[in-house]
């Protein structure tokens, strides 16, 4: 089965073509034929974030060459993609409402002319996906047949699964009790993860975006000095809540480094504080729901998901508390917004057929899970 799927929820205009086989387990991975990625961080990075006119207008610029060449990465040609293509997956939400109506409208026009299925994605949903591509998955162009011989390593995902997914506008803890069964047990209350990285980048003068901009900063902290003289909140982290709030640990920053007059000499320090935060509460509210709601596995979604020391510190603590439960993560290019992972999710879905009639493909920015 071949799936070709669409993102363009936010500032990265993506396409990508994976393919499964016409039957799967409920652990099986789908394996990526092609992966195209058209990112804007270079063009919004003057402003600081995202501007959705801006975004919007790129996306229109990009989206059908990105469309042909995923198309023509993955040996299809277009003349001959309702022949090759069994479904094309969009995103239809959350995201920027002008952003997301890009992608909505191009995957319309393309399932009516190709007159293919089309399944609509929850963005969060996508980035749940990333977890189940294969692991040795590489951008090679496959044939069917090539496809039901290739020894694709299966992701060992058992349900009940707990999600940490954590992004620029979402941080949530989503119990998935099957394919397409959700619930969403935690929720960020204000700022999300990432976004808070972003805005104490902001008031360290890191620049954007600032979830790698905070890591590299970190990194340059010297463990042994004076420099470790810094200590800010771990918000809700002992509340029996396990939802999130990071806008007063960005406001607890930004009264620290008003009373420092020398935190500019010292911005090392601060950033790898407010990174272990932000880490600390993401691993406990992770390990205690992991253990109220008795899960067989536990994956990681979504951009902030990249971090290193959130990977590195999550792995060591899952297997310090939880060593029966299997910890899985996303391969790093699959955790900042791409197309693969809506394929992904979108293939799962075609299994069911769980496709939404062209007509009826709306945009909702803000979906809910």
């Amino acid at each position: 089965m071949t799936i070709l799927g669409i993102e363009t929820s936010c500032d990265e205009t993506a396409a990508a073509v994976v393919r499964g086989p016409e039957k799967a387990r409920q652990s099986a991975s789908v394996r990526v034929v092609s992966n195209i990625v058209s990112s804007q961080i270079d063009i919004h990075q003057k402003y600081g974030g995202v501007v959705p006119e801006v975004a919007a207008r790129e996306h229109v610029l990009q989206i059908l060459p990105v469309i042909n060449e995923a198309l023509k990465t993955a040996g299809i040609k277009r003349g001959r993609a309702s022949q090759e293509i069994d479904a094309m997956a969009a995103v239809t939400g959350p995201g920027l409402i002008t952003s997301l109506m890009v992608g909505v409208e191009t995957a319309k026009t393309l399932a009516y002319a190709w007159q293919i299925p089309v399944i609509a994605i929850n963005h969060i949903e996508g980035h749940i996906y990333a977890n189940f591509v294969s692991a040795n998955s590489k951008s090679q162009t496959l044939n069917p047949k090539q496809m039901q011989n290739a020894k694709c390593k299966m992701q060992n995902i058992n349900f009940p699964a707990l999600i940490l997914t954590v992004s620029g506008g979402h941080t949530m803890l989503v119990l998935m009790t099957g394919h397409g069964k959700y619930k969403t047990i935690g929720d960020t209350r204000d700022d999300a993860a990432g976004e808070a990285f972003d805005k104490a980048a902001n008031l360290l003068g890191l620049g954007y975006p600032g979830g790698p901009a905070i890591a590299a900063e970190a990194k340059k902290l010297r463990v042994a000095s004076c420099e470790l003289r810094v200590q800010l909140p771990r918000p809700m982290i002992n509340s029996i809540s396990f939802d999130f709030s990071f806008s007063g640990l960005k406001t607890a920053l930004l009264y620290a480094i008003k009373k420092d007059k020398d935190w500019k000499k010292r911005i090392p320090a601060y950033a790898h504080e407010f990174q272990q935060a932000v880490i600390d509460v993401l691993i406990s509210k992770t390990i205690k729901a992991g253990q109220k709601y008795n899960v067989s596995t536990i994956m990681l979604a979504g951009g902030v998901s990249a971090n290193t020391e959130l990977r590195q510190q999550m792995t060591q603590s899952i297997k310090n508390n939880l060593p029966q439960i299997n910890f899985i993560m996303p391969d790093l290019k699959y955790t900042t917004d791409n197309a693969v992972m809506v394929a992904a999710a979108g293939y799962f879905k075609a299994l069911r057929k769980e496709f939404t009639p062209w007509p009826e493909l709306k945009v909702d920015c803000n979906q809910k899970l």
